[in-house]
């Protein structure tokens, strides 16, 4: 019988460093959910929904691209599209390039209250994450985030490039 190896354990720094990104991992998310929802009636994961839709040519996009631009799952997606769409903020339909796709488009209601909601939830990020922060910091933060993603998933669109055919060139 083999022994089982020992882990390799955090030293101390690494400790601390991954204490940090658990705080950040739980309480960013729940920062931002709670601005939007309280200033906007919307969770994050709708507005990004909405936010994704909203920067691409004709406010569509297949409900696979739009999942990893959102990062959720496609059920998940497809829940919170359809409460979308009762309120009148997003509509689906077929690809009229491959019938065997679905995607999503915002609707100009939609389109409306993402402009209406942009502003205070800009404001939110850039006083939660970037005030606090240097360029430097901030090109830092990108890096780590793409070689951490990356670790997990080397084909997500962030670490292909695929999200920078998702995102609209400024």
């Amino acid at each position: 019988m083999e022994t089982p190896q020992e882990p390799d354990w955090l030293d101390d720094e690494e400790d601390r460093a991954w204490i940090a990104l658990g705080s950040l991992l739980m309480r960013l998310p729940a920062a931002l959910d709670a601005q939007l929802q309280r200033d906007a009636g919307i969770s994050h994961f709708e507005y990004q929904v909405m936010a994704g839709l909203s920067m691409v040519p004709e406010r569509t996009l297949r409900m696979s691209d739009l999942a990893s631009f959102a990062e959720g799952s496609l059920p998940r997606l497809s829940q919170v599209v359809g409460r979308l769409e009762k309120r009148g903020w997003v509509t689906r339909s077929a690809d009229p390039t491959d019938g065997r796709y679905t995607v999503a488009t915002l609707t100009d209601e939609g389109f409306e209250k993402v402009a209406a909601t942009a502003p205070g939830h800009v404001q939110a990020v850039r006083g939660y994450v970037f005030d606090a922060l240097t360029r430097a910091q901030v090109r830092q933060l990108t890096a780590i985030g793409t070689r951490i993603v990356g670790a997990i998933d080397p084909a997500h669109p962030l670490v292909s490039g695929e999200m920078e055919r998702l995102r609209p060139a400024k």
